[in-house]
């Protein structure tokens, strides 16, 4: 089949029929609305095939209709019947071997970041594997999501940014209450423990999104509730990658919580320390804390090595407020 039928335009157009030739320039209408030189025709067996180089980023692309410009109807590649353009054999060349090099610096690019992820993922499975309940039917995950919907076009849509495990859940039932909780377990998310109604969205229907905690469903922080289906391996697999970042973890084991509260109600730390109010839902600790990094960390604290305080930049720990008390009867500050 190599006709194409342009339903807005009302007609058919064989895709075997040549309409630009090597070296000639064409355009492309909507969008950036670039310029393109022809550097190949193939045949394939839908039709013809323009290979091209983009003018502004030097980049390669392809289409397989290339219409005159005093037919432009929407979006398309076009070349101008009333002013034709050509460019010279040995500048396309140029060209060319510009856009094989940034190709191939893209796929060397997109190959160590894919070594990278894997890296992230093996680490991730040792993580997860450890520290998935053998009883857990579900996770409860906060997703940091950016804006990608375009109103023009009424298309809506977001893209995660970063994933975060906050724990695990025996059952699968969606309470807002058990969403409120883990939220307490990450300081971005610490917000949505309090119980607002407008931070509840129940979207159990086709193409919604189920219940979650949130602001916005297209953008900033939001908690939700995901089955663990699938064997044991498959779901590891599912959050792999975010679990190998030890940022992206941020779960409280029951266990380990009253072990540190054993320990912290046995015996006080002390040292140096200041505790400050760092934001509306973070405090700060300052101080020499490197002997004492693991009980900051059961605690839920994150180091950060460029925190400000008192106009400088300074190495500290960032907490939940809600983690105050359990700070200060753990730290005994001079």
């Amino acid at each position: 089949m190599s006709k194409v039928f342009l339903s807005g335009a009302g007609t058919a157009i064989d895709t075997n029929i040549q309409t630009v030739v090597k070296g000639q320039i064409i355009q492309m209408n909507g969008y950036f609305d670039d310029r393109f030189v022809v550097y190949d025709v193939a045949q394939t067996e839908w039709g013809l095939n323009y290979k091209l180089v983009n003018l502004r980023t030097n980049k390669f692309a392809q289409c397989d209709l290339v219409r005159p410009l005093s037919q432009k109807h929407g979006i398309g590649y076009y070349f101008n019947d009333e002013n034709l353009e050509f460019m010279d054999v040995f500048e396309i060349a140029i060209l060319c071997d510009k856009a094989e090099q940034i190709d191939r610096e893209e796929k060397e690019a997109l190959q160590r970041e894919d070594e990278r992820k894997e890296q992230l993922r093996a680490i991730g499975r040792e993580r997860l594997n450890a520290l998935i309940p053998t009883d857990a039917k579900a996770v409860i995950i906060a997703e940091l999501r950016t804006d990608e919907s375009d109103s023009m076009t009424d298309y809506f849509a977001y893209r995660t940014q970063r994933t975060v495990i906050l724990g695990f859940s025996k059952h699968t039932r969606d309470l807002f209450s058990e969403m409120r909780k883990f939220a307490a377990n990450f300081d971005e998310t610490a917000y949505l423990t309090e119980e607002n109604k407008e931070y509840e969205h129940r979207e159990k229907y086709s193409m919604g999104e189920g219940f979650y905690l949130g602001k916005s469903k297209y953008s900033g922080w939001t908690v939700k509730k995901e089955r663990l289906c699938g064997t044991r391996e498959q779901y590891i697999e599912r959050y792999a990658l975010a679990a190998g970042d030890e940022n992206n973890i941020c779960v409280r084991v029951r266990r380990q919580i009253a072990e540190q509260e054993t320990e912290t109600s046995a015996e006080t730390i002390n040292g140096d320390f200041v505790i400050v109010d760092y934001s509306e839902r973070a405090l700060a600790v300052f101080g020499d804390t490197k002997a004492i990094k693991e009980q900051l960390k059961a605690l839920c604290g994150r180091f950060n090595p460029r925190l400000s305080h008192d106009s400088e930049i300074k190495a500290g720990w960032v907490f939940s407020k809600s983690k105050e008390q359990e700070l200060r009867n753990l730290l005994t500050i001079k």
